[in-house]
């Protein structure tokens, strides 16, 4: 049977790797390379490997390979997972849910270029298959952080029905949805109506002349900050608690450093216009804030009373997704 210490790695790894891929689709989508491919998949431009590829062409044709990448090694996941936990453990559960994910990522991504919802495409329409893409995205992250995490720890949890914490932590998580999906929505007005100054961003926004996705990118900064500000002042108070796990104490103080980040990060995006660089480390700070919240909600509905059986850290854990990101 495989080691299970070996099996935790390769899952931070794995999930580590989709980060990557995820970041890279924003330089996609930035660069207008959506279209680099033409209309054309699997196949770019009509052939397995482009004759001749622009820029453009190059940074879709590496998207769709690092895609396909990620998506062989979320298989080898689940093969791996079968191989090195028994039957009925979470690790396989969540396995076999990111490849679930991860296909329909493969297919919701062929699906905006068979569509044509990529490079300049202004419609309506778009905005819908955005919204499926990045809760879709939101949800592989979460099967692959829990299914990394729970390698990590013995399977011995307390069952404790919750129903109030239950229902905070639920509406917490739409909440972050919402406002990735309006980020998402923002960052695409930027890419394809950008102003060039802060003054002439803020008249586009409030013109009745303008596309919806322009008028609606104000939202982002207002649930932002308001989500921001809910999230921190309930971790703090639930870390100040006595009675919560040292594990649950580390998280909740890395959820609260991420989202203060989060905030000061997306003023400086604001003010210097989105430039693409600050695009890409915002949106990983979105995946990094996700994934701490999606692993001290499980934390926190189901405590770990393995203590002594854990194979790496909470500490380690963490400290692996960062450097593999």
């Amino acid at each position: 049977m495989l080691n299970r210490q070996t099996f935790a790695r390769y899952a931070w790894f794995v999930l580590g790797l989709n980060l990557l891929v995820i970041v890279w689709g924003v330089v996609v989508r930035a660069t207008g390379a959506g279209a680099g491919c033409g209309d054309h998949w699997p196949l770019c431009n009509g052939a397995v490997i482009p004759p001749a590829p622009q820029v453009k062409t190059l940074i879709e044709y590496g998207h769709r390979l690092t895609s396909g990448l990620a998506l062989i090694f979320v298989v080898g996941l689940v093969y791996f997972a079968f191989r090195a936990f028994p039957k009925g453990h979470s690790v396989r559960r969540g396995a076999v849910l990111a490849l679930v994910f991860e296909l329909t990522e493969a297919l919701i991504g062929a699906g905006l270029v068979l569509l044509g919802h990529v490079a300049g495409n202004t419609s309506i329409h778009r905005g819908y298959t955005l919204t499926l893409h990045l809760v879709n995205t939101l949800l592989l992250l979460a099967a692959l952080s829990l299914t990394a995490w729970f390698s990590v720890h013995l399977q011995k949890r307390i069952q404790t029905p919750k129903p109030r914490l239950r229902t905070i932590l639920a509406l917490t998580a739409l909440g972050l949805i919402v406002v990735a999906i309006s980020g998402g929505i923002a960052a695409l007005g930027d890419t394809l109506f950008a102003a060039h100054s802060l003054a002439e961003g803020w008249r586009q926004d409030f013109s009745t002349a303008s596309h919806p996705f322009v008028r609606l990118r104000i939202l982002h900064p207002i649930l932002a900050v308001f989500l921001g500000l809910v999230l921190l002042g309930l971790t703090a108070h639930t870390v100040s608690r006595s009675e919560v796990t040292h594990t649950v104490r580390r998280l909740g103080i890395g959820l609260m450093l991420v989202v203060v980040a989060q905030l000061c990060l997306g003023v400086v995006n604001l003010v210097l216009m989105a430039p693409v660089p600050l695009q890409l480390l915002h949106l990983f700070l979105a995946d990094l804030l996700w994934i701490a919240f999606v692993l001290l909600a499980v934390e926190l509905l189901w405590p770990d009373q393995g203590k002594s059986g854990r194979i790496l850290s909470a500490q380690d854990s963490l400290r692996r997704v960062t450097q593999l990101s």
